[in-house]
């Protein structure tokens, strides 16, 4: 349970909350030395090519990949995928991520590293985060429809984890924050840096953690950025700025300067003077605080006014006088010829004045908190520079990776909303961004477990919570070494028989699939003397799972959907008896796609494939009020495709890892004026080979994703 912070105030309590934040992260640190330490599993290796009309754009893409990614000589991206995912942060093939899930667990994924990937700890350049900070937000999606438009309340595990967030108000902020930081000053490089982008709600409070967590000594700026140029707030002065905080993780850390254009205006009234061919220049002064000797100017000694001294040494003064660089005034007093074409600008300072919000153009997205790309444009280039690593834990609209991507650094970026990480995945895709990889927290739900049950719950532990919700008794223990088969008794029939079902929670580290029904299926048949039908409950799907359910063609087999939020649930209700009755078990979401043809000349192949229809999960799944979820059924009953928000195709799925070298997604005009449905036909060229599987994964407007595993011939 979140610890409650009530009695004291926010000050009193402050050192308490940075205590209780640094031993979780201390936790954290000592269980990525362990075999149970969290992962990341690749849930698409994205090779941006968008559908448009042009005819040759797969074989010009995969070419512009490989220039990109690889060194000369190495394999093409689709055939190098485990070079991809095994690639160290200083070798030639880094590939970019987005990440799905809790930002805690995705830095923990990313301290440990893996068997693939090297810990990234003391190897990040820069992080920028802007987590969320008013706890008043509505955060709410609107999804647009062909004909209507729906609201989406965040999903249950989104709005827990933003209501843990503000549970105690500041004080469970801060208890939320805290330990987050001091991962990222952990994953800093030594000449690393970090932006923490807040506003007057809690900059304050968050100010005095970051001198706790990196120390008074590693501040460096309080950033002013006036994103509004008025703002009407009542009674009061109009709020018009947020507050940017940046550290350094030491004295190493890398700074360029930034500038801004010089205004017309400002070289008017400043560069007043001019050399003979015109040269504009402004006469700088050239002496200092302090006293100093006298230096001498055209064979005269000169004495600096009283308490100053000269800037620079007589050797200099030589150099400049040569040079013609120094200019005298009426009275004889040299000043430094400051030459307006030798500057590029004013140097930034800390109020940043001219950069305000995206409120139209291509860059804006409809997102709530989206920030201008100009803004993250000025925080790269004055704290990184090209080829190192930026990270940003609140992804959201996805500008960050968006600005990195195009300033040729290497990026990754998290969130925890699903409608976000779309968003971030739609955008990269539109820039024709370098491949990058799609990654989910590996156990999200063994990990959301531990946080419940305690880190040394078995998983037979978890099994009977979920039986006992779905209404089944356990089985005997001698049937049931796993602990995770119940029973539910039906009412008897005419013949004086009830029916009897046999139900299976699965693992929740674990694909739900094939393997897993057959088992199911065995077990009704012949265990206890046999069944009536079994019901598999699952976490997490193969995705090709509906085309399984279909191969086998099973009356007497059910297949149901966990809540992905039953950990958080029963962590928030603080029990099981709690949530009895209030858990609805979904049914699956599927694909189906009509018979792909292949055409083949010469060494290519020519794949079409054609969408046929689309299965949404149970519409009680999805956090609606009534009026929505009704207008949402008739949408899906009248046109089941147009709930496609993307979907891809890997035409020689190896059946581990998807490489989508075909996207398509609401809002790509590329080659049709539908910005509220997806191209249902796709055509993929691609070498020739006798047998192929291909694979066709589609994510809905929620977020749920479906997929289908064909294997063609060619003609």
């Amino acid at each position: 349970m979140l610890k409650t912070y009530m009695a004291k105030s926010l000050l009193e309590q402050l050192p308490e909350i940075v205590a209780n934040g640094r031993k979780q992260a201390e936790k954290i640190l000592e269980g990525i030395e362990s075999r149970q330490r969290i992962g990341l599993q690749t849930r698409e290796v994205v090779l941006p090519a968008r559908d448009t009309k042009a005819k040759d754009w797969i074989n010009s893409q995969n070419k512009a990949s490989q220039r990109e990614v690889f060194a000369p000589g190495q394999a093409s991206l689709v055939d190098n995928t485990q070079s991809l995912l095994g690639a160290a942060p200083e070798s030639t093939t880094w590939t970019n991520r987005l990440i799905y899930g809790d930002n805690l667990m995705a830095m923990s994924a990313l301290l440990a590293g893996d068997e693939n990937t090297p810990s990234l700890r003391g190897k990040v350049d820069l992080i920028y985060i802007d987590p969320p900070f008013d706890s008043k937000a509505d955060y709410r999606t609107k999804v647009t429809l062909p004909g209507l438009e729906i609201e989406q309340k965040p999903t249950v595990i989104e709005q827990f984890a933003y209501s843990d967030t503000w549970s105690d108000g500041t004080a469970s902020y801060l208890a939320m924050i805290t330990p987050r930081l001091v991962l990222m000053r952990e994953l800093l490089a030594d000449t690393g840096s970090i932006y923490v982008h807040l506003d007057w709600h809690v900059s304050h409070y968050v100010k005095l953690v970051m001198d706790e967590v990196f120390g008074r000594g590693s501040y460096v700026n309080e950033i002013v950025w006036q994103r509004f140029g008025a703002h009407n707030d009542g009674k009061k002065f109009g709020v018009v700025t947020d507050t940017l905080f940046l550290y350094s993780k030491s004295a190493k850390y890398q700074y360029e300067q930034q500038f801004t254009p010089y205004t017309d205006e400002y070289v008017r009234e400043r560069f007043t003077m001019s050399d003979k061919d015109g040269r504009k220049f402004y006469p700088n002064v050239i002496t200092g605080k302090g006293a100093g000797p006298v230096r001498t100017f055209r064979g005269v000694e000169k004495m600096p006014p009283a308490g100053r001294h000269w800037t620079y040494v007589q050797s200099t003064i030589d150099q400049l006088e040569i040079e013609n660089r120094i200019y005298y005034s009426k009275e004889g007093t040299p000043f430094l010829k400051q030459y307006l074409d030798e500057y590029p600008g004013r140097p930034v300072q800390n109020l940043w004045a001219d950069i305000f919000m995206t409120k139209s153009g291509s860059e804006l997205l409809g997102y709530a908190t989206q920030k201008p790309e100009k803004l993250l444009e000025r925080i790269i280039k004055s704290s990184s520079k090209e080829n190192d690593l930026v990270l940003d834990f609140f992804g959201g609209s996805g500008t960050t990776a968006a600005v990195a991507e195009k300033l040729n650094r290497r990026w990754i970026t998290t969130d925890l909303g699903k409608p976000s990480c779309m968003i971030m995945r739609k955008r990269l895709i539109d820039q024709e961004a370098k491949p990058f990889l799609y990654q989910a927290i590996g156990d999200y739900q063994v990990e959301a477990a531990k946080a419940t049950l305690g880190r040394d719950f078995r998983i037979g532990d978890l099994s009977q919570i979920v039986l006992s919700l779905f209404g089944a008794l356990p089985l005997p223990a001698d049937s049931n070494p796993q602990r995770n088969l119940g029973q539910i008794a039906g009412i008897a029939s005419g013949s004086g028989r009830g029916s009897k079902t046999l139900v299976l929670a699965d693992s929740p580290n674990k694909l739900t699939g094939m393997a897993t029904l057959k088992k199911a299926i065995a077990q009704r048949d012949n265990l206890m003397g046999g069944w009536d039908r079994v019901v598999v409950l699952g976490w997490n799907f193969e995705p090709s799972i509906g085309e399984t359910i279909t191969a086998l063609n099973d009356s007497r087999l059910e297949v149901l959907v966990i809540p992905p939020d039953l950990m958080d649930r029963l962590k928030k209700k603080g029990g099981i008896d709690k949530l009895r009755g209030q858990v609805r078990f979904s049914s699956l979401q599927y694909l189906t796609i009509e018979p792909i043809k292949v055409k083949t000349e010469d060494t290519q192949d020519l794949l079409t494939i054609q969408l046929d229809n689309y299965v949404l999960l149970s519409p009680e799944a999805i956090n609606l009020d009534d009026a929505n979820r009704q207008a949402l059924q008739q949408v899906a009953n009248k046109e089941p495709l147009a709930l496609i928000e993307y979907w891809a195709v890997d035409p020689d799925y190896d059946g581990k890892v998807f490489r989508s070298v075909w996207q398509d997604y609401r809002g790509n005009t590329a080659n049709d004026a539908d910005v509220l449905r997806v191209v249902t036909k796709a055509e993929v060229t691609t070498p020739t080979k006798a047998t192929r599987k291909v694979c066709v994964r589609v994510v809905d407007v929620f977020g749920f994703e479906a997929e289908v595993v064909t294997t063609v011939g060619a003609a």
